[in-house]
């Protein structure tokens, strides 16, 4: 008589509540008597906001209902926060544009050739000047102009796309438009954006020129979630080159796409592979 093993899956369960004892050891228990191989883990408890954060990845035969009601049992002890998907199981995003092409570039072609765990549902730019890209990879273009008498309509029509397309993820990829409180708080935790690293030092136009004028030493971009604060959510990733006194302006500039395309991208795979949890201003990437 032949063995018939049943088909595993591979999932990721992430987790934060209250740090207490005995949490590790519940999950872990729960898991193994559901079949569960744990093939990663990593925890933290931080000691600032006594909060416990937690990223398992295991195969199990069980099914995500069995695997919920299991978990739902757990987190009601602990008083947990949790996710419980898929391991690389892409995420709807929506990219968002004005006329710098690097990072939209970026992401299309990570998402193509190096498995990047996105599914890129469409591209929304206030200009058409990047349409011809999206067009390239397939990709739907919305053109949503922007004005100050415009705002409030052309923010009603991002949200008639994020719900149409089901996007779980808008990327600010050098859209160069500030959002609505409202909106901010609406799509909490779903919007990252990048910025290079002169801000709040070198504001509005030319920070390159601003900062070449100033002699800086260092190129740098971070990539956040996006809140009413503007340029103060939660740091994703950041990253730096360093320069020194030959740089010309436009070395500048092409040194700090670079370092923005990089960064960007880190960002939105570590929240697509659900690296990253929220820890009130802060967050705790896996990595």
């Amino acid at each position: 008589m032949n063995d018939v093993t049943a088909a595993t899956t591979h999932w990721i369960l992430t987790l934060s509540c209250p740090d207490q004892p005995g949490i590790v050891h519940a999950v872990a228990g729960m898991l193994a008597e559901h079949g569960g191989n744990i093939t990663e883990s990593q925890q933290f408890g931080d000691p600032t906001s006594g909060l416990f954060f937690m990223r398992v990845q295991v195969e199990s035969a069980a099914s995500r209902d069995e695997l919920t009601a299991a978990m739902t049992q757990v987190a009601g002890r602990f008083r947990m926060t949790w996710t419980l998907d898929v391991v690389g199981r892409r995420i709807r995003t929506l990219v968002m544009v004005s006329k710098a092409a690097h990072c939209l570039v970026d992401l299309l072609y990570r998402e193509r050739s190096q498995r990047m765990p996105i599914d890129v549902v469409g591209v929304v730019g206030n200009h058409r000047d990047l349409e011809d890209i999206a067009t390239f990879y397939g990709k739907p273009f919305h053109h949503v102009p922007v004005t100050k008498d415009t705002k409030a309509e052309a923010e009603a029509t991002l949200r008639g796309l994020v719900k149409e397309t089901d996007a779980e993820l808008v990327v600010l990829a050098r859209y160069m438009q500030i959002l609505s409180d409202e909106l901010c708080r609406d799509l909490s935790g779903q919007v990252i954006n990048i910025h290079h690293s002169f801000l709040p030092s070198f504001k509005g136009a030319g920070p390159y020129r601003q900062a070449h004028d100033r002699g800086v030493k260092i190129i740098g971009a971070t990539s956040h979630y996006v809140t009413g604060d503007l340029d103060e959510g939660p740091i994703i990733e950041q990253d730096v080159e360093r320069v020194d006194h030959s740089r010309t302006v436009e070395d500048l500039v092409g040194i700090g796409e670079d370092v923005e395309r990089r960064t960007l991208a880190r960002a939105v795979r570590w929240h697509a592979e659900r690296r990253v949890l929220m820890d009130g201003r802060r967050t705790v990437v896996f990595r």
